[in-house]
């Protein structure tokens, strides 16, 4: 664990300290290498599924993935983000990739805690520096509106974890995630435990987000900076369900009998922000408000709590993390050229661009869940095991996965068919520093395809 963490502390001394010109390649190089390390994680040799076990932190089979794709992403960040910020004094630069970094180490913390404080104090952490992202280096003028939105909106639902956490530590006298699966189901019947049980689960909810607490998003995600765009679909959202799977197993006897309503509005929202996406005309927007349905089916996926469920979950989560912030990256490359995120704009670039067209047709049919993709196993996962629950969730699904198809093939259309726009004149060429980001995403999420036991989370 500390050979993943140490060299992540010290890519801030890093950051300023080189000189300006070795700036990006210096960090980029530093962050990769990090990330090729964390590869490592992915083989688990021990019997009991922890491995790299202290007293603090541990890996096991459910977090490894989640940790791989936090280390994967940095450097993708810095690659991303390199064009944008160059006008920006080198001060502000450095500035940006240290926020980064401390993002990453904030989430190294939380997906590897084994304290459930500990987890809740670097779920809380990571809102300060996507804070500062936003409201800094966002886009628009709108920004600031968005950072409160999303601070507020985080930290309104996260309260009631707290003292739910607490009460946990009082009835049971630990908090260790090792010894918690240990001690036996409480007994939970007066309507003070089912308001506990609320409160346990609000938080990753809104963290998520399911439908009916999700507007803090497309808000956060139109006015981040590229990077934060990507860091908040990629891997903040997936704190959430990370969170409701570890402390699903405490709540026992309850969650049969709450977590209907929560299943509906999750199945809801996936028909209702497919539906917003095929009227949208923003592409952040649409790409937005697609992670807040492919989350929905991950909140369902977990709440039934069978082990195909959150097989699938898991797996989702670490597909649609690749995806969308590949989407998010192509949809920023757009930007960069055009200024504009308005789809009507900004249309026909196919013939400008050819080769930028082959990543939008690769990511855009992962987004729709294409055979052999994992993004379709972990669909076909959580559908099923949704349908062994209760088959009047197959309309729900089956119309959710329909208009998913509808607005991807949408999106693709809108941005690269067709005839190239008059007003659009002088377009740079792709560089290669894009086509080298849009590969490193697609190309893990097409060799998992290979080796799918990686992120499904039994220990197989």
């Amino acid at each position: 664990m500390l050979k993943i963490l140490i060299p992540t502390l010290m890519l801030i001394p890093t950051t300023w300290l080189t000189p300006a010109k070795w700036l990006w390649p210096t960090t980029l190089m530093h962050s990769l290498l990090i990330a090729l390390a964390s590869l490592s994680w992915l083989k688990s040799l021990s019997e009991t599924g922890w491995t790299s076990l202290n007293l603090y932190m541990a890996t096991d089979p459910l977090s490894t993935p989640l940790l791989v794709l936090t280390c994967w992403l940095l450097p993708l960040m810095i690659l991303a983000s390199q064009n944008h910020t160059t006008s920006e004094p080198i001060n502000r630069q450095r500035m940006y990739i240290t926020l980064l970094t401390s993002l990453q180490i904030f989430l190294i913390l939380a997906f590897g805690a084994t304290e459930m404080i500990m987890f809740y104090v670097m779920f809380e952490a990571t809102l300060i520096p996507t804070l500062f992202l936003i409201t800094r280096w966002g886009n628009q003028a709108e920004r600031l509106n968005a950072g409160t939105y999303f601070l507020f909106y985080t930290l309104a639902g996260s309260l009631p974890l707290l003292v739910a956490l607490l009460l946990l530590q009082n009835s049971t006298g630990t908090l260790s995630l090792l010894t918690l699966q240990l001690s036996g189901p409480t007994m939970l019947i007066s309507f003070a435990d089912k308001l506990w049980w609320a409160g346990c689960l609000l938080a990753f909810l809104v963290k998520m987000p399911l439908y009916g607490v999700h507007l803090w998003l497309p808000k956060a995600h139109v006015e981040a900076p590229i990077a934060g765009s990507m860091i908040l679909a990629a891997v903040l959202l997936k704190l959430g369900g990370y969170g409701m799977m570890r402390i699903l197993p405490m709540l026992e006897p309850l969650t049969k009998e709450l977590s209907y309503p929560f299943i509906i509005f999750a199945l809801w929202g996936v028909i209702m922000t497919g539906s917003i996406c095929l009227r949208q005309t923003d592409l952040k927007s649409l790409i937005a408000y697609s992670s807040v349905g492919h989350m929905g089916l991950v909140v369902g996926g977990i709440l039934i709590q069978t082990p195909w469920g959150l097989t699938g979950a898991l797996i989702l989560m670490i597909a649609h993390g690749l995806t969308s912030s590949a989407l998010f990256c192509l949809a920023n490359t757009n930007y960069e050229r055009t200024h504009s995120r308005t789809m009507a704009l900004a249309r026909g670039l196919q013939m400008a661009l050819p080769l930028m067209a082959a990543w939008w047709f690769i990511a855009s049919l992962a987004n729709l869940a294409l055979p052999p993709l994992p993004n379709l196993m972990a669909e076909l996962m959580i559908i099923t095991s949704l349908f062994n629950w209760s088959w009047w969730t197959l309309a729900l699904t089956g119309t959710g996965t329909l208009i998913t198809a509808g607005y991807s093939l949408y999106m693709f259309l809108m941005t690269q068919r067709g005839p190239l726009p008059a007003h659009i004149m002088a377009l740079e060429p792709s560089h290669s520093r894009e086509h080298l980001l849009a590969a490193l995403h697609l190309l893990p999420l097409i060799l998992l395809i290979l080796k799918p036991e990686l992120i499904w989370g039994w220990t197989a």
